[in-house]
């Protein structure tokens, strides 16, 4: 089952192509610098060089693949949402061309939820893609991963300056989290099941939800200093992140997530089965990544 893979320098994208060559698979990787993927090129991989948004690079990327593993590239940007709907929508016409048969789409938790005016954000846009591929591709599967522990790495500067985690929901309600390397070890699962075929949608949560209360009192104990979960209004968030530099674009597209987050609109769809339960607990997770990158900045 030859796959492609088109994100193979980030956190899940990286994760995913050692999982399988770990397996034997055949694999390929798009990436516009080969010296990042020099280690996949020793373990096996075929390297294409060249842009996600290039044909050519897509065309030599897709020659006999059987599977794509999609993942959405971050680059926000205004228009973000066009953007993503029309590069999806490429990249699916030329995996169809290709034969590609079955597509693994990194989507998200509350992308059920059709985006409208100031709801959801970078997250309306899953939907969008999920619907660009399951029009060219016979086979695609969504992956619908909750928020990533790896974002609490973000809070460091915030949590150091004034102990305190800022939310827009109630500091009592809880979310499902999961670690990135979960979600890669899911994708694997994916990709080398060959008995799903159709429309497929799977959640990817960790062992239980969280609230930033618990994430509060969990940080404090594994750092040994006070944190506190403060629970903040849209617009104050708005506020906070215009301060903090970020673009107009930016604080737009951040504060419709947020406001999507307060209204329930990223909650999950899909039900909890072994599937979708990962084994990364966030206490652990804050005791092995996030309390050392907060001590680590103290005298």
């Amino acid at each position: 089952m030859s796959i492609v893979v088109n994100t193979p320098n980030g956190h899940i994208g990286r994760a995913l192509a050692l999982h399988l060559l770990d397996a034997g698979a055949p694999l390929t990787v798009i990436s516009r610098d080969a010296e990042r993927v020099a280690d996949l090129a020793a373990r096996g991989a075929r390297v294409v060089v060249g842009s996600i948004e290039d044909e050519a690079t897509l065309d030599a990327a897709f020659a006999g693949a059987e599977q794509l593993f999609w993942l959405t590239p971050p680059a926000y940007r205004p228009g973000f949402r066009p953007w993503v709907a029309a590069l999806a929508g490429r990249v699916a016409a030329r995996a169809a061309a290709h034969g590609i048969g079955r597509v693994v789409v990194l989507s998200s938790v509350g992308a059920h939820n059709r985006d409208t005016e100031g709801h959801l954000g970078p997250v309306g846009a899953m939907l969008d893609v999920e619907d660009a591929f399951r029009a060219a591709v016979p086979s695609v599967l969504a992956l619908r991963p909750a928020f990533f522990m790896e974002n609490l790495l973000r809070e460091v500067d915030t949590l150091r300056a004034t102990g305190s985690f800022f939310t827009v929901v109630p500091a009592d309600v809880a979310f499902p989290m999961v670690a990135t390397a979960d979600i890669a070890r899911r994708a694997a699962d994916a990709l080398l099941d060959p008995t799903w075929a159709g429309a497929v949608y799977r959640g990817v949560h960790g062992p239980r939800d969280v609230s930033y209360g618990e994430l509060a009192r969990l940080t404090a104990a594994a750092t040994g200093q006070p944190v506190q979960a403060v629970q903040v209004t849209l617009d104050q968030a708005r506020g906070a992140m215009a301060q903090a530099g970020l673009p107009d674009f930016m604080v737009q597209l951040l504060g419709d997530m947020y406001a999507g987050f307060e209204d329930g609109r990223m909650s999950p769809a899909e039900p909890r089965d072994a599937f979708s339960t990962t084994s990364t607990d966030v206490a652990d997770f804050i005791q092995a990544q996030l309390a050392p990158a907060l001590l680590g900045g103290r005298e």
